[in-house]
């Protein structure tokens, strides 16, 4: 998306969503105001601000209504620090769309830098990151929150992410149909993230400082951190589900691998009674090859549902695309017949010794194992009946269109035989 624009004439629209901060909100607005300069040398020629109040009780408002240069919304109720600023990008007139807190803990003495590499970089958003390098005083439990969704990200966006929380952005207007629609808590800024990677959108992360606000934060640790994390998550779901379900999948199935190897050993080495771990062992191996087939099946699934839903490409997971190289379910279907066949003959050869007198503790481990390869066979040829369903239903209208194109062709080269004129009539 992002764009060739030289920057002379843009305008910046700087939103400040507001509760309950009538000790600095006067201090944040005059230094954003006091960017003005900083911003015509990179080429923003016209700078508005706009604070949002979000049901504030105590003496904001009344502070920004007697500030210049400054517009004023106010939530009735508190509706959440998203709300806020959606509202204000509503209210916005900018062609750059920029935020940041109230609380003074991120420098707005950066946003002319953020602009620039907008403009020079040709990048959709510029983030400041708490994280790059500058000098930050975040404290140690949110540094090492931020830096576990900022890994998640990074894993599941195969781009890497420094700061996905931070609250310091400047974006472009026309980014907003792609990024919407965004959480109104907390947790607007890692979803926002995480759709600008999904979205294609150009991201760049610049070091700002960063100092922890005096007095009591609104975020909570535990509360909001298990928000950010869950949001990340979901939102990742939407476009890349195969992405996530992979790892998850293919570790599970690759522990139920490691246990059934054990249990081998342990049989060939004549141990027939496990205990109580080893009976649990059997329990979890079970129950994770099954699962953890399901998992990578169902990703690869929803990886095509969303794209037949958003029109693009089908995205693969690339761990999947390294091991097994592109679209490797369509195999799938031959994999669980020779799966389910291997575990029908484990079966019929287990039962055949059974009635032939061999004790249950000679044979249990060989009826487990083709329990699981019936299992996981079926599992992996419903997978590629669905596959093959879904490609049928998204290539239709493709189909449709190659066929009329074809028979209009043919009809084309084909000579219509015309009436003899001048022929004998009826009989």
């Amino acid at each position: 998306m992002a764009q060739g624009t030289s920057g002379d004439g843009l305008s910046l629209s700087v939103v400040i969503p507001a509760l309950n901060e009538e000790d600095g909100i006067s201090d944040i607005v005059q230094r954003v105001l006091g960017t003005r300069d900083a911003l015509r040398a990179v080429g923003v020629s016209r700078l508005e601000v706009i604070v949002v109040d979000d049901g504030s009780v105590d003496g904001t408002p009344q502070i920004v209504e007697q500030m210049e240069d400054v517009q004023l919304v106010c939530h009735p109720v508190n509706l959440g620090y998203g709300a806020a600023i959606k509202t204000g990008f509503g209210r916005a007139t900018g062609d750059l769309l920029a935020f940041l807190d109230a609380d003074s803990t991120y420098p707005p003495e950066y946003f002319a830098q953020l602009c620039q590499s907008i403009i020079r970089d040709e990048a959709d958003i510029a983030i400041g990151s708490r994280r790059s390098g500058a000098e930050s005083h975040m404290p140690p439990v949110r540094r090492l929150g931020n830096l576990i969704w900022s890994s998640l990200l990074t894993v599941i966006g195969n781009s890497r992410v420094q700061d996905p929380a931070s609250g310091m952005r400047v974006l472009r207007r026309e980014c907003l149909r792609q990024l919407y629609p965004l959480p109104d808590g907390l947790n607007f800024t890692p979803v926002m993230s995480t759709r600008s990677l999904h979205e294609g959108l150009k991201v760049v992360e610049l070091p700002i400082t960063y100092r922890e606000r005096s007095g009591r934060s609104k975020l909570s640790v535990v509360r909001d951190g298990t928000r950010f994390l869950q949001t990340i998550l979901w939102t990742a779901l939407e476009y890349n589900p195969a992405r996530l379900m992979e790892l998850v999948g293919l570790g599970a199935f690759g522990v139920a691998g490691l246990i059934g190897m054990l249990l081998v050993a342990a049989r060939l080495q004549g141990i027939t009674d496990l205990g109580p771990w080893g009976v649990f062992a059997l329990y979890a191996g079970l129950i994770l090859a099954v699962s953890g087939v399901s998992l990578f099946s169902l990703g690869a699934s929803f990886n095509r549902l969303v794209a037949m839903f958003h029109r693009r490409p089908i995205k693969q997971a690339q761990l999947v695309t390294r091991l097994l190289g592109p679209l490797p379910e369509r195999y799938f279907g031959w994999i669980g017949l020779i799966f389910t066949t291997v575990g029908a003959v484990l079966g019929v050869i287990s039962l055949l010794l059974g009635l032939r007198g061999w004790e249950i503790t000679r044979l249990w481990l060989w009826m487990l194992g083709s329990a699981v390869f019936v299992l996981v066979g079926v599992q992996l040829m419903l997978f590629w009946m669905l596959i093959q369903v879904l490609d049928a239903i998204d290539a239709r209208d493709e189909r449709i269109g190659e066929e009329l194109t074809r028979a209009h062709r043919a009809a084309g080269r084909l000579r219509v035989a015309q009436p003899a004129m001048g022929g004998p009539g009826p009989r």
